[in-house]
């Protein structure tokens, strides 16, 4: 279990990260998300023990990490964005110099890391003469061999093609149903598949923590429908579409013979604050009119959206 209890840490005048706090459970897969700039990073440095907080602390399994480090840090894997791999070295005799260090069976963990991390055919290779997506396996190679109860990984799948990406997130995973995970990614996408949970850190402070699916809930749907019909102008579509009871505005363009619509809805309507889905009552309404009713869908925000509001619009009691 991770505990971040009112962490900040400055660089200089410049305050970096200002009184994060957060708990992890074992076996969550946490998002670490945020602008640049926002501190995600530095809280993750933080947690793996490379860098003292300025005030609070950060515990792992009741241990204060800056005062126990050497058993903490025995518990986590970390993998930088750029991991620091030492590049005139063959893969396979890194990763045996890397078991050596850490007092683990070479034989044992080496061919299964390569098996595991997708680095079979690379192990003859020099580091430097890899891609950066391979580069990126050897780093995650490099986490993993201590066995970690908590991995920390920074932007895991950059570089990776879709296949890498794809094989990478399987990986994850499975790690995810036993130990901590936490990965920080501007792919927002990944978040969504891998995560159960989301942080989103922005000008050093915790701005949202929630399960994911909650998130997407509490942000992840637009006060609009948007639609496409047949038979009216597109003016003679919005004049009767702002007619609805629970319309703000409407917007229209014929594209093709057919009107697309974008319909802003009244927040502050009795039928959107119960929680009521309009569409029906769209639906009926354009079939009243005899229009021809081509499309009809409730406007979704992504969790790009959702990231966006929360990180330029102020903070959330998420």
């Amino acid at each position: 279990m991770i505990e971040v209890k009112n962490v900040s840490r400055c660089f200089g005048d410049f305050r970096a990260v200002d009184g994060i706090s957060f708990s992890i459970q074992t076996g969550e897969i946490v998002g670490l998300l945020g602008p640049n700039g926002a501190g995600k990073t530095t809280t993750m440095r933080m947690i793996a023990g490379y860098l003292e907080p300025t005030s609070g602390c950060v515990e792992v399994d009741g241990l204060d990490v800056t005062v126990n480090g050497v058993q903490t840090k025995a518990k986590i894997g970390y993998m930088p964005e750029s991991a620091p791999l030492y590049s005139d070295m063959i893969v396979y005799d890194y990763l045996c110099y890397i078991a050596d260090t850490l007092g683990k069976d070479k034989k044992e963990k080496v061919p299964e890391l390569a098996r595991i991390c997708g680095l079979k055919d690379q192990m003859h290779k020099n580091i430097g003469d890899l891609s950066r997506g391979n580069r990126q396996r050897v780093g995650l190679a490099h986490a993993l061999m201590g066995d970690p109860e908590i991995l920390i990984l920074d932007e895991p799948t950059s570089g990776l093609d879709p296949n890498q990406v794809s094989e990478v997130r399987s990986l994850i995973r499975e790690i995810g149903k036993t130990r901590t995970v936490i990965i920080s990614t501007h792919i927002l996408s990944e978040v969504e598949m891998l995560c159960n949970r989301v942080i989103i850190i922005s000008g050093g402070k915790k701005v949202a923590d929630s399960p994911t699916a909650l998130l997407r809930q509490s942000y992840g749907q637009k006060a609009a429908v948007v639609l496409t019909v047949g038979g009216p102008s597109a003016e003679d579509a919005k004049s009767a579409l702002e007619t609805l009871p629970f319309v703000a505005s409407c917007s229209t363009v014929m594209e093709d013979g057919k009107v697309n619509a974008v319909i802003s809805l009244d927040e502050a309507s009795a039928s959107l604050k119960a929680g009521k889905d309009v569409r029906p009552s769209v639906a009926l309404f354009v079939f009243d009119r005899k229009w021809d009713l081509y499309s009809l869908d409730l406007a979704k925000n992504s969790l790009e959206d959702v990231f966006r509001t929360l990180t330029t619009g102020g903070e959330s009691n998420v």
